[in-house]
Parts: C-alpha cells; sequence; structure tokens
C-alpha cells in the first residue's frame, strides 16, 4: 500500500508540473489589473479576426469535410479506395508552409482574413472529414432502409437520417479544425491577419510586456474554451449509440459516366492543389536554391537544432506519460486519474499560450537559483524551458497512446509479476514497457512530427541560436525568400507524411475499411477529449 501509495504522489506531481503554468495563466489579471490598458486597442482587432476565422473555417472544414466524407461513404467508383486515403493527405501540410506556397505564386487576395479561411480550410478539413467518414460506415443500413420504406428517397434518407446521427462526429471534426486554427501563428502573421496569437506574438517581443502578453493568452484560452462548450451544447442530452454490426453496413451505391468521373476527379484535383502542387513546386525552388547557392547558411544548424529537439522531445514526452499513466495504474486512486487528465490539457491550447503560460515560473525559479547560487538563466536562456513547453504542449499525444497500451495489459499480469516477487518498477520494467512496444512507438512518432512543426512555442522560447526548420521557413517567408525557405519547408512536409502514411498503411484491405476509419476517428477523437 505504500507504493502504490507513493505511485499516487508521484502522479499528482508530475501532473501539478505539467499543468501548474497553464493553470495559473488567470492569476495575471490579478497580479497586474491594467497590463492590458497600453494595449487596448489589440483586443477588438484580434476578437474581430478570431470570429472571421471561426466562422469562416468553420462553415468550410463543415461542407468540405463533410461532402467528401458522404461521398466516400456512401458512393462507389473507380479509384475510390485509392480516393478515400488520399484525401487525408493535406494533415501533413502545416499551415504556414502552405501559405509559403500560395505567397510564391502570388495568389491574389491571399493576404486578407479570406485567404487565411481559405488556407485552413483547406489543410484542416482532414479533420472532419476522418470523423465523418468513420461515422457514416459505423451506421446501420437497417435504419436507411427503414427510412426508405416510409417513402423518402436514398438522398432524403441520408439527410435526415445519416448526418443526424453522425452530428457528434461532424461537430467535433470542426472544433478540432477550429482549435487549430485558433493556434495557428505563422499562417495569420504571414498574411497579416491580426489574431490573438499574432497580438501575443507582438506584445511579447516588441513590447516586451509578458504581463499584458499573459493576459491575452488568458483571453485567447477563453475564447478556446467557449468554443468548446459550445460544442458541447450543440450536442444537448442526446445520446448516439447505435453501431453497425458486421455485415450491416450501408452498401454504397456504385457511380457510372460522368458522375464516376467527377467523384474521382474533384478529389485528385483537391490533394494535388493542397498537397502535390505545393510539394512540386516546393522541389523546384529546393533545388534551385541549392544550385543558385541560395540556401541558409544557416539551414543545416537549423536542421540539426528540429532533429535533435524533436528526438529528444520523443524520448522526453513519452517517458513522462508512462510515469503518470503507470501510476495511475498502480495506485488505482479518482484523484491521481483525474490530475493525470488535467496534465493533458496544453494539447488544446494554442503554442503561445503554452510558452506564455511557461515562461513566469521558469523566470522566477531562474531568479530566485540566481540570487542563490549564481547559476545565470539556465532555465530561460537554454533548450530546458523550450523542453518543458514541449511537455506541457504535447503530453496528450504520448498519454493517448500509452494509456491505450496501458489498458490492453490484463490486471492478471500484474498480479502474476507481484506474486513471484517483482516490485512495481519490475512490474514496469519487464513486463508493461515490452509489451507497449507498439504504443511506444506511436507516442514517439507523434511528438517527434508535432516538434517538427511546431512554430509558437519555439519561436518564443528558443535560446540564442537555436533556431529550427519551422523557424527558418517563417523568417525566409516574412521576408519574401520563398526559393531559401523552399527546402525546409519541403523537409517539414515529409516529416509530416510519416504518420499519415502509417495510418494508411496499419488501414489494411479493403475489408478492413470499417475499422480503419474508426480507428482514424477515434485517434482524432482523442484531440477533442484531452482538449476538452
Amino acid at each position: 500500500m505504500r507504493r502504490a501509495d507513493g505511485w499516487t504522489w508521484l502522479t499528482i506531481c508530475c501532473a501539478l508540473l505539467v499543468a501548474a503554468p497553464l493553470v495559473g495563466l488567470p492569476l495575471s489579471f490579478v497580479a497586474a489589473p491594467g497590463g492590458l490598458a497600453e494595449f487596448s486597442g489589440f483586443v477588438p482587432d484580434a476578437l474581430g479576426a478570431t470570429a472571421i476565422l471561426l466562422v469562416g473555417v468553420g462553415s468550410g472544414t463543415l461542407v468540405l469535410g463533410t461532402g467528401l466524407a458522404l461521398l466516400v461513404s456512401f458512393c462507389d467508383f473507380p479509384g475510390r479506395g485509392w480516393v478515400e486515403w488520399a484525401l487525408v493527405l493535406p494533415l501533413a501540410m502545416p499551415g504556414y508552409v502552405f501559405t509559403l506556397f500560395a505567397l510564391g505564386r502570388d495568389v491574389p487576395g491571399i493576404r486578407s482574413a479570406l485567404g487565411a479561411v481559405c488556407i485552413f480550410t483547406l489543410v484542416l478539413y482532414p479533420y472532419v472529414y476522418l470523423l465523418a467518414r468513420a461515422a457514416f460506415l459505423a451506421q446501420s443500413r437497417t435504419l436507411l432502409e427503414a427510412a426508405r420504406g416510409l417513402g423518402l428517397s436514398r438522398r432524403a434518407a441520408i439527410v435526415r437520417v445519416g448526418l443526424p446521427l453522425a452530428r457528434p462526429a461532424i461537430l467535433g471534426g470542426v472544433a478540432l479544425a477550429l482549435m487549430e486554427a485558433l493556434a495557428d501563428f505563422g499562417t495569420v502573421n504571414l498574411l497579416g491577419v491580426r489574431t490573438f496569437t499574432d497580438a501575443i506574438y507582438r506584445v511579447w517581443f516588441n513590447a516586451f510586456d509578458r504581463d499584458a502578453a499573459m493576459q491575452l493568452a488568458t483571453l485567447l484560452v477563453s475564447v478556446t474554451l467557449t468554443l468548446l462548450l459550445l460544442e458541447r451544447l450543440a450536442r444537448g442530452r442526446a445520446r448516439y449509440h447505435q453501431h453497425a454490426a458486421t455485415g450491416d453496413v450501408v452498401p454504397p451505391v456504385r457511380l457510372s459516366g460522368l458522375s464516376a468521373v467527377g467523384a474521382l476527379v474533384v478529389p485528385i484535383a483537391l490533394v494535388g492543389v493542397v498537397v502535390v502542387a505545393p510539394l512540386a513546386q516546393l522541389a523546384a525552388w529546393s533545388v534551385e536554391s541549392i544550385r543558385e547557392g541560395l540556401l541558409s547558411p544557416e539551414f543545416a544548424s537549423a536542421a540539426r537544432n528540429s532533429v535533435l529537439l524533436a528526438a529528444m522531445s520523443a524520448v522526453l514526452v513519452p517517458m513522462v506519460a508512462v510515469l503518470l499513466a503507470y501510476g495511475v495504474r498502480a495506485g488505482g486512486s479518482r484523484f491521481a486519474a483525474g490530475a493525470a487528465r488535467t496534465a493533458t490539457i496544453g494539447y488544446g491550447l494554442p503554442g503561445s499560450v503554452v510558452a506564455v503560460a511557461v515562461i513566469v515560473p521558469l523566470g522566477w525559479l531562474d531568479h530566485r537559483m540566481n540570487a542563490a547560487v549564481g547559476t545565470g538563466l539556465l532555465l530561460t536562456g537554454t533548450v530546458i524551458g523550450l523542453f518543458y513547453a514541449y511537455l506541457v504542449r504535447f503530453l496528450a499525444l504520448a498519454w493517448g497512446a500509452v494509456e491505450t497500451g496501458l489498458m490492453r495489459i490484463p490486471r492478471q499480469l500484474d498480479d502474476a509479476a507481484r506474486g513471484l516477487g517483482a516490485d512495481r518498477l519490475d512490474v514496469l520494467a519487464r513486463v508493461h514497457l515490452p509489451l507497449m512496444r507498439t504504443g511506444l512507438a506511436t507516442a514517439a512518432l507523434l511528438v517527434f512530427v508535432e516538434v517538427m512543426k511546431e512554430l509558437p512555442a519555439t519561436l518564443l522560447l528558443r535560446p540564442l541560436g537555436g533556431d529550427t526548420l519551422a523557424i527558418a521557413v517563417w523568417q525566409a517567408t516574412s521576408e519574401s525568400l520563398f526559393e531559401t525557405a523552399a527546402l525546409p519547408a519541403f523537409l517539414i512536409v515529409l516529416v509530416g507524411l510519416l504518420p499519415v502514411a502509417a495510418m494508411i498503411r496499419l488501414s489494411g484491405r479493403r475489408g478492413a475499411e470499417l475499422e480503419a476509419a474508426q480507428t482514424a476517428g477515434a485517434w482524432a477523437e482523442e484531440y477533442e477529449v484531452t482538449a476538452i
């Protein structure tokens, strides 16, 4: 019991270490009541730009993601197997990389709020598509056949029965897309859209006012939480427990002629615009920059920093997730379980908010340690602060994979190992970790990719000389050096394709498409659950 209590306390302490900076954000209004007075003009502009993004991106991803999910779920046409997974590929395209392509091609009107809405819609619709497709494929043919028996056409049955049943999944996907849009910094900054993330950066770097930055971050968190609350209220008290049994899924309608051609051409054209064309242009620019010596001299250093930061984070973050998840399992405390879940809220918040929340306690500790033993800026001036921010930001990714792996291990194995004289650490090291290899590898891969793409937290907390590929892309694009930014952007997209390719590979053959869709949907829903 004492050892179990020890694991419980360890879990609680780790959770507090991760979640404490975020919980302390609202205290900035108490510590500096007039912190925003000097920047009061930023708030209306940020609210207006954010409202435009929410309405535009919400509507765009809702229509595009749901429409594509309806197409591949209820219709059959030549090439459908390729199309349904090709539509997931835009997940690998960061918004600021697509912005680089759009600015480099001088797309008319792109430097505007409408341009930002279009970019976010094109790169974020897969969240809605994945969840909606999983929900549609899980529906029983019995319900639609009952609707047809009551006189409805197939199209009307889908609209009046299929869509309402999938509403929770669709709204969840829209909420995910909106949170990603709220969290973005690179796209809105490059396009000149003054959202909260851009305001936080300007207040921090231009005015050097951390109190005002913290208060702006608190307002952005309030917008995010309000969005999640509205999504939950939209679901109401309705519950949707119907699932299709094996062989009971809705059979797709076979398309032919122009309908089949359109069903194939439109999605392929979409993927071509969002993924293939940018990759081809980035590759051409990369070759040109190498041939003409336009590559930034800091490219090698940025690439090394990105790989090192991502690799070390891929070890650190899953390690903390294992300690938390195993502490909950070993201790059996509901309070510890709640504390561990609280520690995962960082993934639902923008990187700029996490950076602002982390820098204050680290700065306080730096000053105290420097006054005591003369350590200097040990935490805020080194990569320690950056790793702390990555831990807060991406713990939820590792937690989901690790917790799932632990849940699949029967507790009888724990009891058997303890009966043979093994202590808790032995059980973790010799029983659980070998059985969790797949989950740990998944967690490490997800954290690695996300750290490679992360821009705002890295930009705000990086030490001197700590530029990464993401920062190199942002800096070069902001100066219209598109060829210089091409190779770093190309590498980021290639790395981002890894988890997407892994998900497609694990999807199996056409006979396993229902299971694959539900797995992909569960992965996306984990994002929403941890954010909430």
